[in-house]
C-alpha cells in the first residue's frame, strides 16, 4: 500500500528533530453546500532540524518514531517568513 504524502505549513520546530506541520483540507458542506475549510495538525521527524516556521513542507507517512510521530519530512519548497 502506498504512503499518503500531504503538504502543509510549519507551524512550530520548538521541539528537536520535530516540526509540527498545519495541514489544510476543504470539502463541501453536505447540508449549507458551502465550502469549508479544516485544518490538523501533525507531529513530523525532522532528522536534520531543517524545518523554519512558515515553510511550506510535504509529509509522509513512516513507521512510528515515537507516541505522536507518524509523518516525516520529505521536502520544503522555501521560507515564507
Amino acid at each position: 500500500m502506498p504512503k499518503r504524502i500531504m503538504e502543509g505549513v510549519v507551524v512550530s520546530t520548538k521541539q528537536d528533530k520535530t516540526a509540527i506541520v498545519r495541514v489544510e483540507r476543504t470539502f463541501t458542506h453536505p447540508v449549507m453546500k458551502k465550502i469549508v475549510r479544516r485544518s490538523k495538525k501533525y507531529h513530523a521527524h525532522d532528522e536534520g532540524n531543517v524545518a523554519v516556521e512558515g515553510q511550506i513542507v510535504t509529509i509522509q507517512e513512516c513507521p512510528p518514531h515515537s507516541k505522536l510521530k507518524r509523518w516525516e519530512l520529505v521536502s520544503g519548497q522555501g521560507s515564507d517568513a
